[in-house]
């Protein structure tokens, strides 16, 4: 039984130090621009899930979905989000193509997650996708009006629709197209 044990902490070990040889002497590749592989996606995500399961505090939403919480989420949504995560006239936001893993575009599928796991992902960001941690700039309620704007994406009232209608303005020194 010693022996079987031992053999496992060896095959680990041995794996481990493989996997890290593996990773360290560039043999994965980090190009944004090139899809991950199946295992990568499989992995990742189902690890990004589990630790949402994890950490996100259940919390009610303490913003109810009034026109006013809405359409508020769909300003600071226009600002803030729509460049990677589309709009009703641009599905595939500008930035979309560029990231890998791809960047959920709300406009095709809506999220689907309970509010309270899109707060912590707004709140916290995700570790190696481009999605920030949004808790520095933008306070508990102006994320909760996102995450309400978000949960409402499939029926928008119409002032929330004329908000992203708008063009967003250019960066300072980019022309405007």
């Amino acid at each position: 039984m010693r022996g079987f044990v031992l053999g496992i902490i060896v095959t680990l070990v041995a794996l481990a130090a493989g996997i890290d040889w593996y990773a360290k002497t560039g043999r994965v590749n980090f190009e944004a621009d090139q899809p991950p592989s199946k295992f990568e996606t499989r992995f990742a995500m189902s690890a990004v899930d589990a630790s949402t399961d994890r950490r996100a505090p259940d919390l009610k939403n303490p913003v109810p979905p009034t026109e006013q919480n809405i359409v508020a989420g769909a300003h600071i949504y226009l600002d803030h989000c729509a460049g990677c995560h589309g709009t009703p006239s641009n599905p595939d936001g500008p930035f979309a193509s560029s990231f890998n893993p791809p960047v959920p575009q709300f406009f095709r599928r809506a999220p689907d997650m309970p509010d309270y796991k899109n707060l912590y992902i707004v709140e916290h960001g995700t570790r190696w996708t481009g999605m920030p941690a949004w808790n520095k700039m933008l306070n508990e309620q102006q994320m909760w009006q996102v995450v309400t704007f978000l949960g409402n994406v499939e029926k928008l009232p119409p002032a929330a629709k004329r908000v992203l209608d708008q063009t967003p303005e250019p960066a300072p020194g980019r022309p405007s197209k």
